[in-house]
């Protein structure tokens, strides 16, 4: 599983980890191709997911990343976001000494920069 919905669960017992990115991507539009828009973490040059991961049998390990309700920035684009941590709640996720309902909340508007990188032809892009 890739993605995994973070609410009304608990993560005390799990593998909890941090998935670094420059960017994440969402798609829009009803048909192919679709505008794909491009986010990242203002004022940082990467951003971290909060995830679980498990030993996979052949040895490596798999992951899946955790996703909450929208913000305000990704509103508009899709009705589910990943959960991005602040590089100050990085310590507070890895050992759960933090309520997992207050780490688990999408970012507050003005945290995510938008950038349409490609759109369909005679679509805007921004």
């Amino acid at each position: 599983m890739f993605n995994f919905r973070s609410e009304g669960r608990r993560f005390g017992g799990a593998r909890r980890c941090l998935v670094p990115a420059s960017a994440f991507f969402e798609f829009t539009g009803d048909r192919s191709p679709k505008t794909k828009h491009r986010f990242t973490l203002r004022g940082a040059p990467f951003l971290c997911v909060a995830g679980l991961w498990r030993e996979a049998a052949d040895g490596a390990a798999d992951f899946t990343l955790l996703t909450t309700r929208p913000g305000p920035d990704m509103a508009p684009y899709h009705d589910r976001q990943v959960v991005i941590l602040r590089p100050d709640d990085w310590p507070a996720w890895i050992h759960l000494t933090a309520p997992e309902e207050s780490l688990l909340q999408p970012l507050t508007g003005g945290s995510l920069r938008e950038e349409t990188v490609s759109a369909p032809p005679g679509r805007h892009r921004g």
